[in-house]
């Protein structure tokens, strides 16, 4: 029976940071996959196939809508939807070529199977040809991820009710998608498909669009997305879907208790994720789950048997594959006498819509519900001149400050490069600035960064130049 130092059950962001930090350290470490591909959800059906086709079919809509105005002018424009699919397989297989290097490369044993704990201490791999290796190891650490999660009434049988994994393996563009759900997950779908011409209705149970995020940010989102011709219905409960053959309907109710329909080719449920421990035989451990089925956890992200630990979505709260890989190294460096720390509150969410949504720190109705008082500073996009420049006039940067000392409590982004934009406001709140220090910082010329500088600017009780 082959020991290890680290075991780490599950190779997504979280499972494969984990892993190269412990062979870093020098720690004999295994990793154990149960697909035949390392990556996880994120790598394999997630955040990066996803990204591929939000990137070409960004490409697609702009040559289509706005090359004309740039004075480029050509005919013929066309889709070759197996192409956009192909091009995003080829961008996951590089992903992967490249975790399989990185194993490699430091020398991390992969075991390629399911995981399930025989005892603390452990753990039997069953493999593809159903033969078993049983290993032990003195630390586990758990990071399984999560599945795709669903409603009362609604079964996903991943033909004509489906999840976002099988919207990412179509053979052909569909007319029409029904979407349950308008977080982050559907909005992006919605915009993979809405611009190449397929028809998507969102309904959504709350009253607007991403609404763990500031309201303001939804609320525009669904403004610009049913410009673009998405029909967006908030405040909407679906409680039943059927597969109908060549298509599907859902039911839903308004809130008056109306009921309504749509048929669609696919239903798309979207309705967010559940932590996935099925099979890991933790009845045979010392691990304890909570009521919601998340792995129980301290302070040290160790779970209630001493030597296995548990990260990402797995154990719950934001379920961001960069929240996990900061718990994979926190661990790994914990269990080496290190004291590295996570704050949860500068951990930044990203929707990679166009133009993008990103957040950081506190939202306004989290700083209402809590009786706090603040300052906004808020600066458009339609006035900066980098925005001009490129045809990205949509959006604003909304800075939350706290206003006895300045310090900044949240930042809040709907426009042109915010994913990349919200960095700098993380630093920011990381290091407690004041909005003042963060406006009288010298931003490039002309660049959209600059938007950030006006909102501090103005959160700071100071005159904007360029309004």
């Amino acid at each position: 029976m082959e020991e290890f130092d680290i075991t780490v059950i599950g190779s997504g962001p979280g499972g494969y940071v984990a892993a190269i930090r412990s062979a870093q350290l020098g720690y004999k470490t295994a990793l154990v996959e149960k697909y035949s591909t390392l990556g996880g959800t994120c790598t394999n059906v997630g955040c990066i196939p996803t990204k591929a086709l939000l990137d070409s079919t960004h490409h697609y809509a702009e040559a289509a809508k706005s090359f004309n105005a740039h004075g480029i002018e050509f005919s013929g424009l066309g889709l070759n939807f197996e192409q956009m699919y192909n091009r995003k397989k080829e961008v996951v297989a590089k992903n992967t070529q490249g975790l399989d290097f990185l194993m490699r490369k430091n020398r991390i044993k992969v075991l390629q199977g399911s995981g399930s704990f025989l005892n603390n201490d452990s753990l039997k791999i069953l493999h593809a040809d159903q033969t078993e290796t049983v290993i032990r190891s003195q630390k586990f650490i758990i990071a399984t991820g999560s599945k795709p999660a669903t409603i009362p009434g609604v079964a996903i049988d991943k033909n004509r009710i489906i999840t976002s994994t099988e919207a990412l393996a179509l053979k052909e563009q569909p007319e029409r998608i029904v979407i349950i759900g308008g977080g982050v997950i559907g909005v992006e779908m919605a915009s993979i498909f809405n611009r190449i011409g397929t028809k998507i209705t969102i309904v959504e149970y709350a009253d607007t669009l991403i609404a763990n995020m500031d309201r303001e940010l939804g609320v525009t989102l669904a403004k610009i997305l049913t410009r673009e011709g998405v029909e967006i219905q908030c405040g909407k409960a679906v409680y039943k879907a059927e597969n109908l053959g060549n298509a599907a309907k859902v039911y839903f109710r308004n809130k008056q208790g109306e009921e309504q329909e749509l048929t669609a080719d696919y239903i798309l449920v979207a309705v967010g994720r559940k932590p996935y421990v099925n099979g890991l035989g933790l009845e045979n451990t010392n691990v304890e789950l909570n009521a919601n089925g998340t792995i129980k956890v301290n302070e040290l992200l160790q779970t209630t048997a001493l030597n296995i630990f548990a990260i990402g979505d797995v154990i719950g709260g934001a379920m961001l594959a960069h929240k996990a890989e900061e718990e994979a190294v926190f661990v790994v460096e914990r269990i080496n006498g290190q004291k590295p720390h996570i704050n949860y509150g500068r951990i930044p969410s990203v929707v990679y819509t166009w133009p993008e949504v990103a957040s950081v720190g506190a939202t306004e109705e989290e700083l209402k519900k809590q009786g706090l008082e603040y300052t906004i500073g808020k600066f458009p996009f339609a006035v900066n001149a980098r925005a001009r420049a490129g045809m990205e006039p949509d959006g604003f940067v909304k800075v939350l400050s706290d206003p006895k000392y300045g310090e900044i409590l949240g930042v809040h982004i709907i426009g042109a490069r915010a994913a990349d934009l919200i960095a700098q406001a993380v630093v920011g709140l990381e290091y407690e600035i004041t909005a003042s220090n963060m406006a009288s910082l010298c931003y490039a010329h002309p660049t959209y960064s600059e938007v950030l500088k006006e909102a501090y600017t103005i959160a700071a009780g100071k005159p904007s130049l360029n309004i």
